[in-house]
């Protein structure tokens, strides 16, 4: 491998490793700031210049939408890891969403998506909101070729969304009723006909 080859890693590497870093000051600076969080303050967060911030990030709205991708990148790698390699049966990569969806790595307190006035100001950014849909376009679509009943899906689906939205504005449920709202979740899944004897 020639040094310009081993030079050119290097720097995309350093790249990555600073775009994640101005992610997390950013995710910090949120949090502590709010909604009105400035440039400034994200970058003093990661200690760069505002220049060497606006290198990577054009604007806050691109730094928003960054954020946003980072979070839907870190949930479906969450799901990867509660596929079950032995479970060949329908359903089961909605029992994998189920099971991330309760998993304390994405709805733990210190997430920047369970701020009510955070997550407002994120969705007000439209490539935020288009991301966030084209996301779930993705796992409905994902949801719906796993082999159980649409209707089914769309029951899941709908109370995995309620779940997330009570606790937002309520906050978190006690753990027995999580636990008991995931085994209820994974119950469903283990049929793959439809909800109603009718249907």
């Amino acid at each position: 491998m020639s040094s310009n080859i081993c030079l050119l890693i290097l720097l995309q590497r350093d790249a990555e490793r600073t775009r994640r870093a101005l992610l997390d000051a950013a995710a910090t600076a949120l949090r502590t700031h709010g909604p009105a969080v400035s440039l400034d303050a994200v970058a003093l967060e990661a200690g760069v210049s505002k220049g060497g911030l606006l290198h990577h990030f054009r604007s806050k709205d691109e730094l928003f939408a960054g954020l946003a991708e980072e979070w839907m990148a870190r949930f479906d790698a969450v799901v990867q890891t509660h596929l079950d390699a032995a479970d060949a049966a329908p359903g089961r990569m909605c029992r994998a969403h189920i099971r991330a969806a309760f998993d304390d790595i994405v709805t733990g307190d210190d997430q920047l998506w369970s701020d009510p006035a955070v997550l407002t100001a994120l969705l007000a950014v439209p490539e935020v909101l288009r991301r966030a849909r084209e996301s779930g376009v993705r796992w409905r679509s994902e949801l719906s070729a796993d082999g159980l009943h649409p209707d089914r899906v769309l029951l899941i689906s709908r109370v995995l969304d309620g779940m997330w939205m009570t606790e937002l504005l309520e906050g978190r449920a006690d753990l027995v009723e999580r636990h008991r709202s995931r085994d209820i979740l994974l119950g469903l899944t283990r049929f793959t006909g439809p909800m109603a004897p009718s249907q």
